[in-house]
């Protein structure tokens, strides 16, 4: 299920941007595209309790979270009120079409976790990365539409809004397609007067 979600991901994006094409001209390079997004946020510590581990958090808009910390959470016991919390999450997507050299349509995730050590103000991170390849089955450029197939064996059809990258890839192509998501989580002390 989750190859279906980053085919049909990777479709929306490639129809927007640069999409599949022939082998007119083997000079071109090959259609590719890349996005990021970050969102930073901040927040005051106002309560915290530590046995049931529940944590409020003000926002500088005015908007208070309440959160419960997982136990998996180290060194909850070092946070005060008017400590600073910041989360940091960014996703990014990379769509690249490439000459295929044998390599069949597949996916593969990897996930990555730290935390701070016993004793340090509280941090976490995390990083998730999947990676999903299709093969160009047809590129049709009368109708501006081309079809991938997954990792599972659909295929799909799609329309190119960009009508021209269609002629800079080839059936028999691969799309790979990287999508990852970043998020760390720090507490900084109270800011001293």
């Amino acid at each position: 299920m989750k190859n279906i979600k980053y085919i049909s991901i990777v479709a929306l994006l490639l129809t927007t941007t640069a999409v599949l094409a022939g082998n007119e001209d083997a000079m071109m390079d090959k259609p590719s595209f890349s996005a990021s997004q970050s969102m930073t946020i901040s927040a005051v510590v106002e309560v915290i309790d530590l046995e049931s581990r529940v944590v409020t958090v003000r926002k500088p808009d005015g908007e208070a979270l309440t959160i419960t910390v997982s136990d998996e959470a180290r060194n909850l016991d070092q946070v005060e009120v008017g400590d600073v919390l910041t989360a940091e999450y960014t996703e990014s997507v990379s769509i690249e079409v490439l000459a295929n050299d044998g390599m069949e349509a597949g996916a593969a995730e990897a996930t990555a976790m730290a935390r701070t050590k016993k004793g340090e103000m509280p941090g976490f991170a995390a990083m998730d990365a999947s990676v999903v390849t299709a093969t160009v089955e047809e590129i049709n450029l009368e109708t501006n539409t081309f079809k991938l197939k997954g990792p599972d064996g659909t295929v799909n059809e799609y329309v190119a809004r960009n009508p021209a990258n269609l002629k800079r890839a080839a059936v028999g192509d691969l799309v790979v397609i990287t999508i990852t998501e970043a998020v760390a989580i720090t507490v900084e002390a109270q800011p001293t007067e």
